[in-house]
């Protein structure tokens, strides 16, 4: 369930100089690293992280084993693969294997790594770890458990050792994209999703924060890591989930199925509806629309780097809304598909060091709430997928100006984020009639 209006803790504002799209494959991903996972029972011990009880005067909570395997949907994902629809979705797509044993299942339900790099105590029936988000321990395990001198080094020391960086927003977007929406090594497919598979979605500030928490963000925290404000988690989130579904568009083997283009790229209810809807009207949030007949992209994380780019550099959010136009005519056939993607690419790797060195104070974090509904005012969110991130986007935008003390009438926002909700619960009953004039009496709760 999307959130509302949440408490919590996300802090100061990161240094400036973050890393550009381009540059975030510095470190490896925990399934690409070359080192041996040593498996979950190595951090389950009562005096790592398995203890009852949250440890007195300790700079971690210390019962981060037992929130994952008590709370954590991640400690379920193998067991899915057992239920009767996996078991469907499997037959349906002709596998040889069943769900629980084919790699295009067990690539995002499980740690699944070659066999060569499993240790004694690995289990894929663990489904996603520690290790799967952590990085292998291998290397990394003694420095861990091993303190150096300087606290403030020690964070820094065990990633140099191979710890996934999962505290720097950057790195941890392209971590839970890998699964929650693919890459070049994993994606689910539009076959998939015909096979029965649910429909992707995802956002990174949201899911940050409806995790059960297993770390608590406070002075020690921020003296061994980096922290980040909600608002930039979901910026953040937003470029490379455009940067990832650019480079999956170009990819010779992903962004083609047989004589088809890769469908699940695409918005799905502009085929998933029936032929007497005559549901088809001009789309003008990047300009111009294209013909009715022609499926559209799903441009529903690029109308939130547009509506963010705008609200912090109104000439780079133009820049934005004429690549995606571009891109949009491109793929309608009027130009060249791939070189208009890969500078869509390169322009959302711009946005992120304009994102970490943007102060998101109360004037312009309302700049770009306000944008987001204005945006949605204007129609601008005809379809299901942008009216779903467009409405993930505004909760944690809104959230941040809460925990500022700069949003007016929380209560009255919060009500009426709930009634925005609630029009979004199925995805096919979608009235974007409806989503508007809900807009309308969110706009008046920051005014």
């Amino acid at each position: 369930m999307m959130r509302l209006i949440r408490a919590g803790l996300n802090g100061i504002a990161i240094a400036a100089g973050l890393l550009a799209v381009g540059s975030v494959a510095a470190q490896p991903l925990p399934y690409q690293s070359p080192h041996e996972t040593l498996g979950t029972v190595t951090c389950a011990s009562s005096l790592c992280h398995g203890a009852i009880k949250l440890w007195k005067d300790s700079p971690v909570l210390q019962n981060e084993y037992i929130t994952w395997s008590r709370t954590d949907k991640h400690t379920r994902a193998y067991n899915v693969l057992l239920n009767a629809r996996s078991q469907k979705i499997a037959k349906n797509l002709g596998l040889k294997q069943a769900a629980h044993e084919a790699k295009i299942c067990l690539d995002c339900h499980a740690h699944n790594i070659p066999e060569e790099r499993r240790g004694e105590r690995f289990k894929l029936a663990d489904g996603i770890v520690c290790e799967s988000c952590h990085g292998p321990a291998e290397k990394w395990i003694k420095p861990h458990v091993n303190p150096v001198s300087d606290p403030a080094k020690h964070h820094a020391f065990n990633v140099e050792n191979g710890l996934y960086d999962t505290a720097d927003a950057t790195s941890r977007a392209k971590l839970c994209l890998s699964c929650h929406f693919g890459n070049k090594d994993k994606l689910v497919t539009h076959r998939i999703m015909g096979a029965g598979h649910p429909r992707m979605s995802f956002e990174l500030d949201t899911f940050t924060e409806i995790a059960p928490k297993h770390f608590v963000i406070d002075k020690d925290y921020g003296e061994r890591k980096r922290i980040w404000e909600g608002v930039k988690t979901w910026a953040v989130g937003q470029a490379l989930a455009v940067a990832d579904t650019m480079d999956i568009l170009v990819d010779e083997k992903l962004g083609r199925d047989g004589l088809f283009p890769e469908l699940v790229l695409f918005d799905c209810h502009a085929c998933h509806h029936a032929m007497s809807d005559g549901r088809w009207k001009p789309k003008t949030a990047f300009g111009p629309s294209i013909s009715p007949g022609l499926v559209r992209l799903n441009d529903s994380n690029l109308l939130m780097l547009r509506a963010l780019a705008n609200a912090v550099d109104p000439k780079l959010g133009e820049r934005v809304r004429e690549q995606t136009q571009k891109l949009h005519r491109a793929v309608a056939g009027e130009g060249n598909a791939r070189n208009e993607a890969m500078a869509l690419k390169k322009l959302a790797g711009e946005v992120v060091p304009v994102i970490a060195n943007t102060d998101f104070a109360a004037p312009v974090v309302r700049r770009v709430l306000a944008g987001l509904i204005d945006d949605g005012i204007a129609g601008y969110y005809s379809d299901y997928a942008a009216a779903e991130q467009a409405t993930l986007a505004m909760s944690s935008v809104g959230s941040f100006l809460s925990k500022q003390g700069a949003m007016r009438a929380p209560a009255a926002f919060n009500a009426n984020l709930k009634k925005l909700n609630a029009l979004l619960v199925n995805d096919e009953r979608y009235q974007p009639q409806q989503f508007v004039v809900q807009l309308k009496d969110l706009r008046k709760s920051i005014e």
